[in-house]
């Protein structure tokens, strides 16, 4: 049975849906016997149904049953707990015939109709294993006008990449966030699809081993580890009015051509 209780320590990004992802495979063949929150969509049509499979795509959990799945989005403050409940009331909780229980509190909860592979283009996913960096590069090109890092958010470009991934790989490739796609290079373009990427592994990895802070490089920092110089802040930047944390002397501004 699978034990133990698992929250979001930030904002949940690909590599933590990927984390739940592998902690809730064990539900995998399993009959829902009881279903309880107090999400406004009709959950209790998963009362009796047998999990299929689960998955992640992006920010995206995904519980599969027959016909349909449940898609679980953690949103800002969302969080979840395998056979433990918080002291509120979860979005949605799903009771299984062994005892085991997995709940999700603080989130959005939708419905899927159909297979999955008719809802999700799996290769814009940075972390599954169709992930086509050249498609990346098609769409990028299509978009010469957007920041460089409004195109890290794209989720239909790089599905899981959030804001700590989107500063810290700009950092990594030197590129200013204010940049412009159509004005970057053709291996800056090239270094920002693969960083995408790579940095979202190395996410993974440290967040398994309780290290990631201990990793940024400019994210929620106040000097560049560089360069020595003091890390520039913006509190809403780009059409995704995120936050950014950069450096403005290693970090090369490649402006609208």
């Amino acid at each position: 049975m699978l034990t133990g209780a698992i929250d979001t320590a930030q904002v949940p990004e690909g590599p933590s849906i990927v984390i739940l992802k592998e902690e809730a495979a064990g539900f995998a063949g399993r009959t829902v016997r009881h279903v309880h929150g107090n999400s406004r969509e009709p959950i209790q049509r998963m009362a009796g149904q047998r999990v299929l499979g689960v998955h992640s795509w992006g920010k995206h959990f995904l519980v599969r049953f027959e016909g349909f799945n449940l898609r679980v989005h953690l949103m800002l403050y969302g969080s979840y707990r395998i056979n433990e409940r918080r002291d509120v009331a979860p979005r949605v909780g799903l009771e299984f015939e062994d005892g085991s229980e997995l709940n999700f509190y603080a989130c959005s909860v939708k419905f899927i109709e159909g297979p999955l592979d008719a809802a999700y283009d799996w290769t814009a996913d940075v972390m599954n294993d169709a992930w086509d960096p050249a498609q990346a590069r098609r769409k990028l090109r299509a978009r010469p006008q957007a920041l460089a890092a409004d195109a890290l958010l794209d989720q239909q470009v790089f599905a899981g990449v959030g804001n700590i991934i989107k500063n810290e790989v700009l950092h990594r490739i030197r590129v200013h966030p204010e940049s412009r796609v159509g004005a970057l290079p053709p291996r800056k373009l090239g270094e920002l699809v693969t960083q995408a990427r790579e940095y979202s592994f190395d996410f993974l990895h440290w967040k398994k081993a309780y290290v990631l802070r201990q990793h940024y490089q400019v994210h929620t920092r106040t000097v560049c580890p560089r360069d020595g110089h003091r890390i520039a802040y913006r509190k809403h930047l780009g059409v995704a009015k995120r936050r950014a944390f950069f450096c403005e002397h290693c970090q090369r501004l490649y402006p609208r051509e």
